[in-house]
């Protein structure tokens, strides 16, 4: 029989994670990312970095590849990537797992509103003061929306951002995991009243979020994008690696 070989789709915690358990058991594992960061956290296993060119270029490399499995373990907002794989996965017969860490939720004394994209959370935002103070956390490629807008930004990203900045920004260059305590202290000095962030979930960014509950900071999040319909869905490690067990022939 030929050895399984798995395709993760990651650069996130979870995949590296994945590629790990997959690793241990023997198992072949190719890890792709997208090369947004420079000095990304490498997986075991083999890598490749770049995009696949669309649904046409995937399609092709999982047949040229023969992979018994796809896990896309891209950030929960990696939509575009997600849809993607399920329809190369389609065209081609190749059984696919989402595996995304569980959504954040809300706790007591939290004061969230939900935005349904980033679009939506800048036009929340357009309804405060114009000296309203912003941590905004949604990543790097996401700050056209809030450009035009005459609020006091604090961006933090793990690289320099892309697009265009609002004309009242300071960039924060910084990678989680975060503590409680810095939190508190970023909030605090810079008299933070509004946290922008997106509904990542997991533990690494989640202090912000407790902080800001603390500091009665109005939390605006962005909710996920939909999945693509009947795509099975994990939120962890062991359940992926269960599933992969699981798959007919893989035994």
């Amino acid at each position: 029989m030929a050895q399984r070989r798995v395709l993760v789709l990651g650069g996130t915690g979870e995949g590296r994670g994945l590629a790990s358990g997959l690793t241990a058991q023997g198992i072949a594992v190719t890890s792709s990312l997208a090369g947004r960061v420079s000095s990304p956290r490498l997986p075991e296993g083999e890598v490749r970095v770049g995009g696949f060119g669309g649904v046409e270029g995937l399609t092709e490399y999982l047949t040229a590849q023969g992979f018994s499995a796809v896990v896309d373990a891209t950030h929960p907002f990696a939509a575009r990537i997600t849809a993607n794989a399920a329809a190369a996965c389609r065209a081609t017969g190749t059984p696919l797992l989402v595996l995304h860490r569980p959504p954040w939720q809300p706790q007591p004394g939290d004061r969230w509103t939900s935005a349904p994209d980033i679009p939506g959370a800048a036009a929340l935002l357009e309804a405060t003061p114009a000296t309203t103070r912003v941590l905004l956390t949604t990543g790097r490629q996401e700050t056209r929306a809030f450009a035009p807008l005459p609020q006091h930004f604090w961006l933090r990203a793990v690289e320099p951002p892309d697009g265009p900045l609002p004309e009242h920004c300071r960039i924060i260059l910084d990678r989680g995991p975060f503590t409680l305590d810095a939190e508190r202290k970023l909030l605090h000095e810079n008299r933070i009243d509004v946290l922008v962030t997106k509904n990542s979930g997991g533990p690494m960014t989640a202090a912000k979020l407790a902080a800001a509950r603390e500091a009665g900071v109005g939390v605006i999040m962005v909710e996920r994008p939909p999945l693509p319909p009947g795509v099975p869905t994990v939120s962890a490690v062991e359940s992926a690696l269960s599933w992969l067990r699981d798959l007919p022939g893989q035994r």
